[in-house]
C-alpha cells in the first residue's frame, strides 16, 4: 500500500528559514511523521536524511538545511518517533516500550526514505541520539544509507556476544557502575538511569521554574557558552572517573535534571546575547515539549538501560559500519568522552571508512545549532569525498 502523503495547514506556525516547509507522511511502520524538506523543488536531487536527539526536533536541522539543499541535495528532517508532532506512538511510560527499540527507529527511517520513493540516500546524519540510529542504519542497510555523519555521540560497535565462555571457568564481574555512583562521597547518578526513571518526564515538564526557562537552562548548559564545558578523556569506565563530568552527565543522587540546569541558568543579559538560540526559536521548543512532553523521547533512553534488546542487537556483534563515514563534534562537548573509549573504538574498529574526525571550536553539544556554517562546510567536504572515496584528515575548525 503506497503511503499518503499530506501537506499539513496546521503548521504554519513553525519558525522556519525560507526553503523549508514542512508537511506529513503517513503509513510510516505505524506512524505519521511529521517531516521537514528543503531542495524539494528539483526532482532526482541526491538526499541528505537528518535525525535529530534529545530534546530535539526536526527544527533542530533548520539552520543547516537550505545551505545544504543550495548544495545540491535534496534534504529531509522528520520529527522521530516520540517527538513533535509526529504521532502515532505511545506516549504512556507503561505503554509500548519496545516500538522504540534501536532497530524499530531504523525501520522507521527505512520506511520514511521508502514512502518518498527513493531507493537509497547519498547519506544519514545523525545528532545526539540520531547519532546512534544513523550508525545503525548504517551497519545494517549499506545500501540504502550510502554514507553516514555522526554528531556528538560516538559509536563503538556493536555488543559483543560472550566468545569462548565455555572455555573458562572465570565470569565476568558484574557492572556496578550505579551502586559505585550512589556510594560516592557525593552520591551521584548517571543521567540515563534517571531520564528511565518514572518520575523524569514531570520532573522537567512541570518543574517550578516552568518548561521554558527548564529547557534554555538545559541548552546553555551543554554549549560553548557555559565556560566549565573543557572536556578530556576519561581514564576508566569507573564511579571516580565518571564524576568528573559535569553535574547534566552526573547528577547528584537526590536531584532530578530540572534541579541540576536551574544552577546554571544564565542571566537576563546572557540569554538577550545569545545568538544560535535566541527567545523565539527556543519558544517552539517549549511549545512543542509543553504539548507532548518528554516521555517519548525518555523511551529511547529506557530501551538503552534495559537488557532486553540487547540480544537482538547483538545478531549484529562483530559487524563495522563500512560506509564512509565522519564525525563532527562540538570542541566543548562531552558527549564525545561521556562513554570512555567509545571515540577511539569507533575510529580503530568500529567505522572501517571514517574519513575525519571534527572537533568544531566554538560549539558544545548542540553543534548544528551552534556552529551551523562550519558543519555545513564539513559535511559538503565529507559528502564529495566520500563519492571519491578519499581518505580525510581530522581537523579542528575556529569561528
Amino acid at each position: 500500500m503506497q503511503a499518503e502523503v499530506s501537506i499539513e495547514p496546521s503548521l504554519q506556525d513553525i519558525p522556519l528559514p525560507p526553503g523549508i516547509h514542512s508537511r506529513t507522511v503517513s503509513g510510516i511502520n505505524g506512524l505519521t511523521m511529521h517531516v521537514l524538506e528543503a531542495g524539494f523543488e528539483t526532482p532526482d536531487r541526491p538526499c541528505i536524511l537528518l535525525l535529530h536527539g534529545f530534546p530535539e526536533l526536526a527544527y533542530s536541522w533548520r539552520k543547516v538545511m537550505v545551505p545544504l539543499a543550495n548544495a545540491g541535495f535534496r534534504v529531509i528532517a522528520p520529527d522521530q518517533r516520540g517527538y513533535g508532532r509526529t504521532t502515532g506512538w505511545d506516549p504512556r511510560y507503561d505503554g509500548d516500550l519496545a516500538s522504540f527499540r534501536l532497530l524499530n527507529l531504523v525501520r522507521d527511517a527505512l520506511g520514511l526514505v521508502s514512502a518518498l520513493g527513493l531507493r537509497s540516500v547519498a547519506a544519514v546524519v545523525g545528532h545526539d541520539f540520531g547519532s546512534s540510529v544513523a550508525a545503525w542504519c548504517a551497519l545494517v542497510r549499506p545500501d540504502v544509507f550510502r554514507s553516514v555523519a555522526l554528531m556528538s555521540a560516538p559509536f563503538a560497535g556493536p555488543p559483543a556476544i560472550p566468545f569462548n565462555t565455555a572455555n573458562k571457568t572465570q565470569q565476568k564481574a558484574p557492572d556496578r557502575i550505579h551502586e559505585d555512583l550512589a556510594a560516592l562521597p557525593r552520591p551521584r547518578k548517571h543521567y540515563q538511569r534517571f531520564y528511565s526513571t518514572r518520575e523524569a518526564n514531570d520532573d522537567m515538564r512541570h518543574c517550578p521554574q516552568g518548561l521554558h526557562a527548564f529547557l534554555r537552562a538545559y541548552y546553555h548548559h551543554k554549549s560553548a557558552d557555559w565556560p566549565d564545558n573543557k572536556p578530556f578523556r576519561l581514564a576508566s569506565w569507573s564511579a571516580e572517573e565518571l564524576a568528573k563530568l559535569p553535574d547534566y552527565y552526573v547528577m547528584d543522587r537526590d536531584a532530578g535534571m530540572a534541579d541540576m540546569v536551574a544552577r546554571q541558568m544564565p542571566s537576563a543579559e546572557r540569554i538577550a546575547a545569545c545568538e544560535w538560540l535566541p527567545e523565539a526559536e527556543l519558544q517552539f521548543y517549549s511549545s512543542e515539549y509543553g504539548r507532548t512532553g518528554f516521555q517519548g523521547g525518555l523511551q529511547w533512553y529506557r530501551c538503552g538501560t534495559s537488557d532486553a534488546f540487547i540480544p537482538e542487537l547483538q545478531i549484529f556483534s562483530g559487524r563495522t559500519i563500512d560506509v564512509p563515514s565522519c564525525f563532527i563534534a562540538g570542541a566543548s562537548d562531552w558527549g564525545i568522552y561521556q562513554k570512555p573509549g567509545a571515540f577511539e573504538a569507533m575510529q580503530e574498529r568500529a567505522c572501517t571508512r571514517m574519513i575525519g574526525c571534527h572537533l568544531v571550536e566554538g560549539a558544545g553539544h548542540w553543534v548544528q545549532q551552534e556552529q551551523p556554517k562550519q558543519v555545513v562546510d564539513l559535511l559538503l567536504v565529507f559528502l564529495r569525498n566520500a563519492g571519491k572515496g578519499t581518505n580525510g584528515a581530522s581537523a579542528r575548525l575556529g569561528n
